[in-house]
């Protein structure tokens, strides 16, 4: 599921030497003693079409921001800082406020078995907030303001045959709403969690997820508001040893979408593989940032995700960190991004970051891609018969799919490769 530098075609990351044995980082020694501790100003670019020229400081690490439940540790934030300079703030100010919930969203549990309870954490009752830790205010906001947050724990040894299914909706277009939620899944079990968010609210919306040692747990978050609502959260998760964890989130509904999907690891041995889909009509605003933090030895991250966009001020922000601690020796690890823009008037902004500070690792690198339709694969299916409608939906499809199989659930697929015909249908495709 990850790449390794030292496989066979293996993609060249810029700066980067490729060894027999491992990735030999410039400047650093075998036992990273060697890193440059400078911090030099830099501009960069990522991306084509809608690309955007950033200045950044290597003192700026990932590791370095500020993480807190306290309130008081975020001020308001201006658009200056790092982690809202692409964000509407006009929007997001109504969530980013530190209020009470108007209108509580409604959460069902839509299917259980045995082996797993559903109830309630108070503030600072455990396992609430032992994986979870706010990177912005948006994230403390809404964990602060939420009083009970639901617990959906399944047991050691249980493997689900079928989804977890949580419908959560917004009751009412313009109020607030605030909401914590906690999935646990105990040491060896096996559980996929479908989370699906509908209707309208503004909505401050956090989980965590606990994957315990020698657990397989899936997360698909699935974001189809009705076109007013807002949603921003944060979703961090922690992996257990040898335990596995997968993360989709498919963004196709809303006004605007934020969200921080966020891993780390408990122990060595442990997987991820992050998954976004996202779909952006005119007016929209859909960013996603993820941040794997790799913190402990011998773990393994893999994390793609892909955009299409439409129509007038359609806007995709994806913002990807990566960081290698010291500490991380064997990991293995890479990140893509890839948007494709369909008509004028959108913009995609693309910005994957890997900070690594060891030597002795696997394999780390990054890409990211954005670019209109192509032509070329238009051509060919149209020279095999193929209408050009239909020619020009097959590519996309085939451009989006690779995202909606990382699923496993068949009956969600289904449900999304129904919404993306919508889509395209509001393209004129």
């Amino acid at each position: 599921m990850t790449k390794s530098a030292s496989a066979e075609q293996a993609e060249q990351v810029e700066g980067v030497e490729v060894g027999e044995a491992r990735i030999t980082i410039p400047g650093m020694g075998e036992e990273g003693e060697k890193l440059a501790t400078a911090h030099v100003e830099t501009e960069h670019t990522h991306g084509g079409l809608g690309e955007s020229t950033t200045k950044s400081k290597s003192g700026g690490s990932r590791a370095d921001r500020t993480t807190s439940l306290s309130v008081a540790d975020f001020p308001m934030p201006t658009g200056r800082e790092e982690e809202w300079r692409f964000s509407p703030l006009k929007k997001l100010g109504r969530v980013l406020s530190d209020a009470a919930t108007q209108t509580p969203v409604s959460l069902k549990l839509r299917s259980s078995a045995d082996g797993v309870t559903h109830g309630a954490l108070a503030l600072a009752q455990s396992p609430r907030g032992t994986v979870f830790s706010a990177a912005d205010r948006a994230a403390v906001v809404g964990y602060s303001q939420t009083a009970q947050a639901d617990h959906i724990r399944v047991a050691a040894d249980t493997e689900l045959t079928e989804p977890l299914f949580i419908d959560i909706t917004g009751e009412a277009a313009g109020h607030r709403a605030n909401a914590h939620i906690v999935l646990e899944a105990e040491a060896h079990s096996k559980v996929v969690f479908v989370m699906e968010h509908r209707g309208s609210a503004d909505a401050n919306l956090n989980v965590e997820v606990i994957v315990r040692d020698g657990a397989d747990v899936t997360v698909v978050s699935l974001q189809r508001w009705a076109e007013d609502a807002v949603h921003v959260g944060q979703q961090d998760a922690e992996i257990g040893r040898d335990a596995k964890y997968k993360h989709v989130s498919v963004t196709l509904g809303g006004d605007v979408v934020r969200l921080n999907s966020n891993v780390r690891y408990a122990a060595e041995g442990g997987e991820a593989s992050m998954y976004g889909l996202y779909f952006a009509d005119a007016g929209q605003h859909l960013e996603h940032r993820s941040f794997v933090d790799h913190n402990s030895p011998r773990n393994s991250s893999n994390v793609l995700y892909k955009g299409a966009l439409q129509g007038q001020d359609a806007r995709t922000v994806w913002v990807g960190d990566v960081l290698i601690r010291k500490a991380a020796e064997g990991t293995d690890s890479y990140e893509k991004n890839q948007n494709l823009i369909l008509t004028d008037g959108a913009r995609a902004d693309s910005i994957p970051n890997l900070e690594i500070e060891t030597g002795l690792i696997e394999g780390a690198g990054h890409a990211s891609s954005t670019g209109r339709f192509d032509e070329n694969h238009l051509f060919y299916l149209m020279a095999r018969g193929i209408p050009e409608k239909e020619a020009r939906q097959l590519v996309v499809r085939g451009f989006l799919n690779e995202i909606v199989q990382a699923i496993g659930v068949s009956s969600i697929e289904d449900t999304i490769h129904q919404d993306l015909e919508n889509e395209l249908e509001i393209a004129g495709f």
